[in-house]
């Protein structure tokens, strides 16, 4: 019996925003993004800047990828990351398009 081969998300459907470039991401970093997400939390930093923190348990290769294509900010000595903007938005752009597999 063959492995399967695990499921590729589906084309997207919508424009990207204006002035937004397409992110290429590979099946594992799509993977980690949406699981930092959803694992995400809310924390004031100040009193006017609250940020999105994932904890750091997944590969370091994966996380510097994302944080090259400016989807989380990483610390080398912080436990967690902080997600980004535009991580936050592509994160949910994946969740609702695997919630739609699903349907």
């Amino acid at each position: 019996m063959e492995p399967l081969n695990p499921p590729e998300l589906p084309p997207e459907t919508e424009p990207e925003e204006a002035g937004t470039p397409e992110i290429e991401l590979d099946l594992e970093e799509s993977l980690t993004l949406l699981l930092l997400y959803l694992s995400s939390w809310e924390d004031r930093v100040a009193s006017d800047l609250v940020v999105r923190r994932a904890w750091k348990g997944y590969t370091f290769e994966v996380l510097d990828a994302l944080e090259e294509k400016g989807l989380l900010s990483q610390s080398r000595r912080a436990k967690s990351v902080v997600l980004t903007e535009q991580g936050i938005r592509l994160a949910r752009k994946i969740h609702e398009r695997l919630k739609a597999i699903g349907e």
